[in-house]
Order: C-alpha cells, then sequence, then structure tokens
C-alpha cells in the first residue's frame, strides 16, 4: 500500500484545510485509518482515526475543530481542519492506527499568527 497525501498550506490564524490521503494498491476499505501529525522538535502524534465502520476518535486538542471521513470507493481518507492554530503547524501523514503502512512523503500545514 502506497499513500499519498496531499492539501497542505500556508493559512491564517482561523482558517481551514481540507486534506487527502489516497490509499493505492492495497485493502483500503477494511483497514481502520489514522491522521497523524509530527511538530518540528515533537513526537509524532495521532490527531484523528476512524475505523472501517465510521466510528471516529479525536485528540483532545482537536476535538470540535477537526473532521476525519473516508471514501471507500475512492481509497481515501480526509481530516477537514477548521478553526486552526498556530500549534496545529506540523507536517501531516496517514497510517493505519497501529503504524504497520510505510509512511508517506506528508503534508506541510503551517499556520501563521
Amino acid at each position: 500500500v502506497q499513500l499519498v497525501v496531499s492539501g497542505g498550506d500556508l493559512v491564517p490564524v482561523g482558517g481551514s484545510l481540507r486534506l487527502s490521503c489516497a490509499a493505492t494498491g492495497g485493502i483500503f476499505s477494511i483497514l481502520n485509518w489514522g491522521w497523524f501529525r509530527q511538530a518540528p522538535g515533537k513526537q509524532r502524534e495521532v490527531v484523528a482515526t476512524i475505523n472501517n465502520l465510521g466510528s471516529v476518535n479525536y485528540a483532545d486538542s482537536v476535538e470540535g475543530r477537526f473532521t476525519i471521513s473516508r471514501d471507500n470507493a475512492k481509497n481515501t481518507v480526509y481530516l477537514q481542519m477548521n478553526r486552526l492554530y498556530p500549534e496545529d503547524t506540523g507536517a501531516y501523514y496517514c497510517n493505519t492506527p497501529l503504524q504497520i503502512l510505510q509512511w508517506g512523503q506528508g503534508t506541510q500545514v503551517t499556520v501563521s499568527s
């Protein structure tokens, strides 16, 4: 399975972005998926997960602002990010929650104050 992440950008505080993660060559629909981010100088952390039945979970820091979703027909998982803060800045990646797949290149999100 290859993971191609897109949608990162430079946005002002309070702005919105939608990230996409397209998975190729695998069994997308039966896997659980997660979005992760890594801020400069910090460890990678999970921000949202969605299982194969559509149940979702969020990190406290993004609850109410981020929405994870999936489209099994397109083999794609999304992360809608609203009301962005400078602390949301980082490289964003997708993977299964257990991180069993090879990491893709990620996409950079920069929130300017």
